[in-house]
């Protein structure tokens, strides 16, 4: 693990940090260069950047430390997470809810950050903990020294045995859809993934995203906020669905006069869509069910409760296509456009990886 230095006479000191600018200026020169010793084995070229890059910076620690006679101190992954994730909210608890460790576990590490640096980074108070200009001065070091993690993870690393976590958000319409697939070709790349999943409707994922309750939300998007990478999916076209048996009106208006539409949550891009056209094109009196559960707005179809514009996609579900039908209307609301959405900072090979995923998983479903 690299390492920084304690200035002699005890006293903070931002030159402890250079060591952490040192190796990453080294590992990009090399990364800028493609410095690499790379040889044949059995037909297949094997590069050894990563280990050189490492090797390098070791040797520039030791000669470092030869000529200055400064002793080590050690500041691990963990401590700067820990720390990053803090500055980023502002308290202990939304820290500890965020990374999945206890209160008094992330005290502990900031405080076993500051001795070793022998700094103050944050000043406590009632109302929360505001970073000191000391700690605005670690946080680029910081954010480069995980950036450096992240590239050993992607390079160095066993994917298919590291312990890896994400937290992933999806849309109802993706888990009657692909989700299953998604889970299984992420899990062939990384077989030791932990995936926890959490079905809403797309603006409380967006929410949950933005706050860091979420790792990689997939939902109707984009989410427009300038830390947020979106990774556009393929879109649902939608078709108007009503029960096998239904005895349909001969006109569109008084098939909305006595007909309920089952739709989306009232909190959705569909649903404001859909009432709007409606209300434009067949006036007032029209009837809704807004459901945030696709699997029960199929049911209410095929039970003859009402009709509803549903993505294609749907169409084979375990309902069946004898229990539902499709009409047709002078009028389709727009296909559902969804994206694979991740905050992109800190950078996450894992999260970038895991939208491309999504997006190859979509395109053959």
């Amino acid at each position: 693990m690299p390492c920084v230095s304690a200035a002699p006479d005890g006293m903070p000191d931002l030159l402890n940090l250079l060591f952490l600018e040192r190796f990453i200026v080294t590992t990009a020169f090399l990364h800028h260069y493609n410095f690499d010793l790379s040889y044949e084995d059995t037909g297949s070229p094997r590069t050894e950047i990563v280990s050189i890059r490492i090797f390098l910076a070791i040797v520039i620690d030791f000669f470092y430390h030869l000529t200055t006679g400064h002793q080590p101190l050690q500041i691990n992954f963990e401590q700067l997470r820990t720390f990053l994730v803090v500055a980023r909210h502002g308290g202990i608890r939304r820290a500890s809810e965020q990374i999945h460790i206890s209160q008094p576990a992330v005290t502990a590490r900031i405080r076993n950050l500051e001795k070793t640096l022998n700094v103050t980074l944050f000043d406590r108070s009632s109302s929360g903990m505001m970073i000191t200009k000391r700690g605005e001065a670690l946080l680029k070091y910081a954010e480069q020294y995980l950036q450096l993690g992240e590239l050993i993870q992607r390079d160095v690393v066993d994917t298919g045995s590291a312990d890896l976590r994400m937290r992933v958000g999806v849309s109802e319409t993706i888990v009657q859809s692909w989700l299953p697939e998604f889970v299984s070709n992420m899990r062939c790349v990384y077989e030791n993934l932990e995936i926890e999943i959490s079905v809403d409707i797309s603006i409380n994922l967006r929410k949950a995203l933005l706050a860091r309750s979420l790792d990689l939300a997939i939902l109707m998007g984009p989410v427009s906020e300038y830390s947020v990478n979106n990774v556009r999916l393929p879109e649902f076209p939608l078709c108007w669905y009503c029960a096998s048996n239904a005895d349909l009106s001969e006109t569109p208006q008084e098939l909305f006069r006595n007909t309920p539409v089952v739709t989306f949550a009232r909190n959705t891009r569909p649903y404001r869509e859909l009432k709007n056209e409606l209300f434009n094109r067949y006036g007032p009196g029209i009837s809704f069910f807004p459901s945030s559960s696709l699997s029960a707005s199929l049911r209410l179809v095929a039970a003859g409760l009402g009709i509803a514009a549903l993505p294609v996609d749907l169409e084979n579900s375990h309902l069946g296509t004898e229990s539902v039908r499709k009409f047709s209307l002078d009028w389709t609301p727009s296909p559902l456009s969804f994206t694979a959405s991740y905050v992109g900072d800190p950078h996450s090979f894992l999260l970038e990886n895991a939208a491309k995923i999504a997006l190859e998983t979509a395109r053959q479903h």
